[in-house]
């Protein structure tokens, strides 16, 4: 039989836990910690356990964040040159509607090899467009752009227009605003990556047009697409590529889902797993097998923006044939070549890679530059 003090014990415990669910313990309620160090010898064993707990996670999220995480790009940025010779090229006159927009969320201002052929393969796919790259990292100092080899390779192109992110007035007059005023004084182990889901929303829902991220190489023109997304696998969407027309209605229920369902503790929660779960709600539809076309959106198979899943990143260093190369993007618009998996991973650019290949197709000016350089 259990004593009366034991009894009661466990009930103090039990009114902590009410007070501070597990959820609340570890990310949301430290002063209900701080009480239930002061209550009972249990009640202080349990919070103790809370602590390192959180603490132990805290510190496995950051190490994972720091080995895998973190963009890191394994390119000689500091001795590569500022300026580079640039192709003989057109102006485009007058550019149609519709922007093709590139997004760095972070504070970086140096485009990676990979950044500068994506920005390059869409102004050559779609020389009537603008081709829009916003750099947070630009916001502080909007009178001059930086002094770097990617900054100068962007500019060659006559329809890249690179300009400040100012995220604070990209998310107003929509419910991101009050998000982004709480969320940005908290910390979080996937905030770049979420800021980056909720930019993306926010600036098609506003101005219409074209995503693309930055690890993305444009085969075709894109202009046909309209309303459209893809499909990652049979299971899940993915915002990587998008095209919407402004104030489109599937946009505003992303954007009122990202809030009202926020969980910034789960990766790609904000991202693709919102984009799926909206998708379904559109469609009234249980499983993306079952419909990818519905009032008016458009989800297009996996060819044709991940030819290549993100479990087989390697194929993109692997040797190809031409002949193959066409096979596999025969229905590709513009290919994804998975960053976050790749990155550091050596590239001979006189291989027969397919990346190689892409990059001496699609993006000729990064490529010579690439051969000069690494």
């Amino acid at each position: 039989m259990s004593s009366p003090w034991a009894a009661q014990a466990d009930q103090s415990i039990l009114v902590g836990i009410s007070c501070c669910d597990l959820g609340e313990t570890m990310f949301k309620r430290p002063n209900c910690l701080l009480r239930m160090l002061r209550g009972t010898p249990r009640q202080r064993v349990f919070t103790i356990f809370i602590i390192s707990f959180k603490f132990t996670f805290l510190v496995s999220i950051m190490i994972y964040w720091h080995t895998v995480g973190t963009p890191n790009d394994h390119e000689p940025q500091n001795s590569l040159p500022v300026d580079v010779p640039c192709p003989q090229l057109a102006s485009p006159g007058i550019f149609v509607p519709g922007n093709i927009f590139f997004l760095e969320t972070s504070d970086r201002t140096k485009p990676s090899f990979l950044f500068m052929c994506s920005v390059e393969s869409a102004a050559r796919a779609h020389p009537e467009s603008r081709v829009v790259v916003l750099m947070k990292g630009l916001y502080k100092d909007k009178t001059a752009l930086p002094q770097n080899l990617g900054i100068s390779l962007l500019r060659c192109f006559p329809n890249v227009q690179i300009q400040p992110l100012d995220l604070k007035e990209l998310f107003q007059d929509t419910p991101l605003a009050a998000w982004y005023l709480e969320v940005r004084s908290s910390w979080e182990p996937y905030l770049l990556p979420v800021l980056s889901d909720a930019s993306r929303i926010a600036l098609l829902w506003k101005f219409g047009g074209i995503y693309l991220d930055t690890d993305f190489i444009v085969l075709k023109n894109l202009r046909n697409l309209t309303n459209t997304l893809g499909v990652q696998s049979r299971y899940v969407l993915n915002g990587a590529f998008l095209a919407f027309e402004r104030h489109h209605d599937f946009l505003e229920l992303c954007i009122r889902d990202f809030v009202d369902h926020y969980n910034g503790w789960i990766w790609g929660h904000q991202g693709p797993q919102l984009l799926t779960r909206v998708f379904k709600k559109w469609c009234s539809i249980r499983s993306l097998k079952e419909s990818h076309t519905c009032r008016g959106v458009t989800a297009l198979p996996p060819e044709a923006f991940y030819p290549i899943p993100w479990q087989d990143w390697k194929r993109y260093f692997e040797d190809i044939s031409p002949e193959e190369m066409a096979r596999l993007l025969n229905a590709t618009y513009a290919a994804h070549v998975w960053n976050k998996k790749s990155q550091g991973t050596h590239l001979d650019s006189t291989s027969r890679a397919l990346l190689t290949q892409l990059h001496a197709r699609y993006c000729p000016t990064t490529h010579e530059v690439m051969k000069m350089y690494l």
